[in-house]
């Protein structure tokens, strides 16, 4: 059996959908279907065993008998508060911290490989983005989350024989992730602008870069979740790495390629959001030397082709 945390979110469903392409389908949900409805229909189509809240999969890791342990291959962590705004610190890291080394403590336990998401978040303002202490801050509570369970994995890393994988993310976008709504990527948002008045709104030039040439690594969901499949597959690796193209993209890049897939449309420049300037990363590009030196060498999707699947996408969904 294999358990995916947050298996109806955006990368949760995508490697729910990837797993049964290669034949896995006794998959546990942990998801709160109750209180997140409009994820449901990520699942549709998608072959699992069963969908347990945050709590019952919990309690099933604390009680857990010889039976469940040996029938568990691997846990895939993605359940999580991605909301970067979100200002309730205590809610934030009991979901993304306590949560998850609760789960950590059980794959230490019984020898289960891990695979849990990390964000590029925890490289705060800076320039360099190399898995390194020395690179590493936060400008809000949820960066904060993911550095301090990475720290802690860290630490408790020599005492672990099982496989743990940190994955770091940078900008994901693709398919099933309209449900993020605000948080949902440039791409689903420039999509909807245009449909609605043929208009993509951009912010105007800030932290030293000029309108619209903020720059950010953009990853497509599939290399994501490929990725995910290859540790899977290699479980001696162990660490955290950088999850991205290593190529940072312009948003005035973003921008023309969702144009030149409408074959119209246009950019209008605006003000920059007073309440964010201090919590903005205005570039982002990942060092990938260290998932390559671990053998990883698939090609990543280029800007263009992954935003024309996307848009193919959201346009056959009527979305």
């Amino acid at each position: 059996m294999i358990v995916v945390t947050g298996g109806s979110g955006f990368i949760g469903s995508n490697l729910v959908e990837a797993l049964n392409k290669n034949n896995f389908n006794e998959i546990l949900i942990v998801e709160e279907l109750d209180t997140y409805k409009e994820k449901f229909n990520n699942l549709k189509g998608l072959q699992y065993t069963d969908c347990v809240s945050k709590e019952s999969f919990l309690n099933q890791l604390q009680t857990a008998n010889k039976s469940f342990v040996k029938n568990l291959d691997y846990i895939f962590h993605l359940g999580a508060c991605s909301k970067t705004t979100e200002k309730d610190r205590n809610y934030i890291l009991s979901t993304n911290f306590e949560y998850s080394k609760d789960i950590l403590e059980f794959c230490a336990n019984s020898k289960t490989n891990l695979t849990y998401a990390s964000s590029a978040s925890v490289y705060g303002s800076g320039k360099k983005f190399v898995e390194d202490p020395s690179n590493e801050s936060f400008l809000n509570y949820y960066a904060e989350s993911k550095l301090m369970f990475d720290n802690y994995f860290r630490e408790n890393q020599s005492k672990i024989s099982s496989q743990v994988v940190g994955l770091r993310y940078f900008n994901v976008f693709g398919p099933r992730e309209h449900h993020k709504l605000v948080m949902s990527s440039v791409i689903y948002h420039f999509f909807k602008q245009i449909k609605e008045n043929n208009r993509i709104k951009l912010f105007k030039g800030s932290h030293g870069y000029n309108d619209g040439e903020q720059r950010r690594d953009f990853i497509f969901v599939n290399d994501t979740v490929n990725i995910k499949l290859w540790f899977m597959n290699n479980s001696e690796i162990s660490g955290i790495y950088n999850i991205g193209t290593g190529k940072s993209r312009t948003f005035n890049d973003v921008a023309s390629a969702v144009i030149s897939y409408f074959k119209n449309g246009e950019i209008e420049y605006i003000d920059f959001p007073t309440g964010l300037k201090e919590q903005y990363q205005a570039f982002t590009e990942a060092d990938t030397s260290k998932l390559k030196s671990v053998g990883y060498n698939e090609e990543f999707t280029s800007l263009e082709k992954g935003v024309f699947e996307y848009l193919d996408w959201l346009s056959k969904e009527n979305i």
